[in-house]
C-alpha cells in the first residue's frame, strides 16, 4: 500500500512537470509604437524617431534657409544622401533616412526631392507615359527639380562594459552640402548615451 502511494505521488508529480512544461512560455501584447521599449540597450525606433526630429529641427531653423531664400527667392530643394553605419551594432538606417524625410517634408521649411532608387522608377511611369498616356495626361520630360543641397551622414557607437553593466554611446552626425559648390552649410550632431545592466550577459 505504501509503496502504491509512493508511485501514485510520483505519477501525479510528474504530470504536473508535463503540463507546466507543455504551457505557453511566450506572451505578446500590442502596445502603441510610441511607446518606448528599450529591451536590449541597443539602437531602436525611439532612438531613430527621436534623433531625426530633434536635428531636422536644429537644421532648419539655422541662417543657411535664410541665406539662400535670401539670394534664390523660394525655398532650398534638399535630398537625402547616404547615412552609413559605423556602429558594431545592425542598424536599419533606411528607417532612419525615412524618419529625417518625414521630418523635413512636415518641417515645410524646405522642398524636398525623392532619392535616387525612388527617382528610377518614376523615370520609367514617365517614359511608359510617352507611349500609352494622352497628349493632355503625359508628364513633361526634362522637368524634375533639381536638388540644391545634399543631407549626408553616419551612425558611430562604442560600447564600455564590465561585470555586467555596459555604458553605450552613440554619436550621429549629419552635414548638409550644397550640390554645386560642395559647401557645407549646416553640420549637426547628437549624442545618445544608455547605461545597461544584466545579471548574465556577453557584451
Amino acid at each position: 500500500m505504501k509503496n502504491f502511494r509512493i508511485i501514485l505521488l510520483t505519477v501525479m508529480f510528474c504530470a504536473v512537470l508535463l503540463t507546466l512544461g507543455c504551457g505557453p512560455n511566450r506572451t505578446v501584447s500590442r502596445v502603441s509604437s510610441d511607446e518606448v521599449t528599450d529591451l536590449s540597450g541597443n539602437w531602436n525606433d525611439t532612438d531613430s524617431k527621436l534623433v531625426a526630429q530633434q536635428m531636422i529641427q536644429d537644421m532648419v531653423y539655422r541662417p543657411w534657409i535664410s541665406d539662400f531664400m535670401m539670394e534664390e527667392d523660394r525655398k532650398p530643394v534638399v535630398i537625402v544622401g547616404t547615412i552609413r553605419n559605423f556602429s558594431s551594432e545592425h542598424i536599419q538606417t533606411d528607417t532612419f533616412i525615412k524618419d529625417i524625410e518625414r521630418e523635413l517634408i512636415n518641417a515645410g521649411k524646405v522642398k524636398f526631392v525623392a532619392s535616387s532608387k525612388e527617382r528610377e522608377e518614376i523615370r520609367d511611369e514617365r517614359m511608359e507615359q510617352q507611349s500609352y498616356a494622352s497628349d493632355d495626361t503625359a508628364k513633361r520630360l526634362a522637368a524634375e527639380s533639381g536638388a540644391d543641397f545634399m543631407l549626408q551622414g553616419g551612425i558611430k557607437s562604442n560600447v564600455d562594459a564590465s561585470g555586467g553593466k555596459a555604458a553605450k554611446f552613440y554619436q550621429i552626425d549629419l552635414e548638409l552640402i550644397n550640390v554645386e559648390t560642395n559647401e557645407k552649410v549646416w553640420i549637426g550632431s547628437k549624442e545618445i548615451k544608455k547605461l545597461v545592466n544584466k545579471k548574465k550577459t556577453k557584451w
